[in-house]
């Protein structure tokens, strides 16, 4: 099982729908809106990083509202 933090920045606007659209994602087991440079933080669970990659590429970057992602593996 693989965990990362999931860094978000979201438009103007658009924070608490990115965060309620990636909390409903397979494998969210956190979204939060947060201040400071990112909008929404998430805490998500995979298979391996293959899983995660897709999960972050295909599912989080096609929301509504995200603008870019940064993503910190938990070692």
């Amino acid at each position: 099982m693989v965990q990362a933090f999931v860094l978000i920045r979201a438009r103007a606007g658009k924070a608490s729908s990115v965060a309620e659209g990636v909390g409903k994602l397979a494998g969210c087991k956190m979204a939060c809106m947060v201040t400071g440079r990112y909008d929404v933080i998430v805490l998500i669970e995979a298979a391996d990083l293959k899983s995660l990659a897709e999960t972050i590429l295909s599912k989080i970057h096609t929301i509504e509202g995200v603008e870019s992602t940064e993503t910190a593996i938990v070692v």
